[in-house]
C-alpha cells in the first residue's frame, strides 16, 4: 500500500491551526524525511477570530519542524490578500469585521461566505500570485477517519489523507501527548471545542454557552457585528448579545 503522505504534485497543506490538520502536516515531514517538498506549500488563512493559542501553536510549529508557514489574510482591496506573521497577524476580527461591512449581512448556516471568502478564496489568490495553478483539488485538508459524514463531501480521497490512514481522534490524541509542545487549549483525545474561530456560529449552543462563561469578552465582537448589520448571525437561537447577558448572570 502507498503512503497517503507522499506528495506526488503541487499540493497546498491547508493548516486550520488545530491539531489534527498540524498531525497531517507532521505526517507529511515524515514521509519526506523530515523536510517539505519543493511542490507543497503549507498555508494558513486567519480570520482574526482565532485564539491566541492557536496562533501561538501555528507559529511553534513553523519553529519547532523547520517548515515554512505561510500566513494570509483577507483583504477589502486588490490582490484582495495579505501575506502576514505571527507578529503583525489580525487578533480582534479585522478581516472578518471588514467582510461583513462589504457585504453589508452577517454569514449564516445556509450561506457561510466567511470560510469562502477569508480561507479558501483567500489562499487561492495568494497561491496564483505565486504562479500556481491552483484549484481546490490540489488542497490536501485536515480530516480524519472519524469523521465520515464531513469526509464523504470529498470526492477525491487523496485529499484527505487522515482518512487513508485510518486516523482517528485518538491517534491524534496519544501523537500530541507525546509531543514538546502542543495546542493549549482544552482538549479531549488531542481535540480541541473551542475550534479555530472562537464563537462560531456552527458551534452548538452549549457549546457556545461554555465557551461565554468561560470568557463573557468572548461574546462582544460578535455581539458588536449583529448590532452593526442590525440582524443575527442565526434565527433559532438567541443573539450573542442575549447570550452575553444570561451567562453574565
Amino acid at each position: 500500500m502507498s503512503n497517503p503522505f507522499l506528495i506526488t504534485e503541487p499540493t497546498c497543506i491547508s493548516f486550520s491551526g488545530g491539531r489534527t490538520s498540524a498531525y497531517m502536516l507532521w505526517r507529511v515531514l515524515q514521509a519526506h524525511e523530515g523536510k517539505l517538498p519543493d511542490d507543497a506549500i503549507v498555508c494558513f488563512a486567519n480570520t482574526g477570530k482565532e485564539d491566541e493559542a492557536t496562533l501561538r501553536f501555528v507559529q511553534d510549529c513553523s519553529e519547532q519542524w523547520n517548515v515554512d508557514i505561510h500566513w494570509v489574510e483577507w483583504r477589502d482591496a486588490d490582490p484582495a490578500f495579505e501575506r502576514v506573521t505571527f507578529e503583525s497577524a489580525s487578533r480582534n476580527g479585522e478581516p472578518f469585521e471588514a467582510l461583513i461591512k462589504k457585504r453589508n449581512y452577517l454569514p449564516n448556516p445556509v450561506t457561510r461566505f466567511c470560510t469562502a471568502e477569508l480561507k479558501i478564496r483567500t489562499i487561492h489568490k495568494y497561491l496564483k500570485s505565486l504562479g500556481w495553478n491552483h484549484n481546490e483539488e490540489m488542497d490536501w485538508i485536515g480530516m480524519r477517519a472519524d469523521e465520515q459524514r464531513r469526509a464523504a463531501k470529498i470526492k477525491d480521497k487523496s485529499r484527505i489523507p487522515l482518512v487513508a490512514a485510518g486516523v482517528t481522534k485518538e491517534t491524534v490524541g496519544e501523537f500530541w501527548r507525546n509531543q514538546s509542545f502542543d495546542l493549549q487549549l482544552p482538549n479531549i483525545n488531542g481535540v480541541t471545542y473551542h475550534g479555530n474561530c472562537d464563537l462560531c456560529f456552527m458551534k452548538g449552543p452549549e457549546q457556545i454557552k461554555g465557551l461565554i462563561k468561560d470568557n463573557p469578552q468572548r461574546a462582544t465582537w460578535w455581539a458588536q457585528q449583529e448590532s452593526a448589520i442590525n440582524a443575527t448571525f442565526r434565527h433559532d437561537r438567541a443573539s450573542y448579545q442575549e447570550l452575553q447577558k444570561f451567562m453574565d448572570n
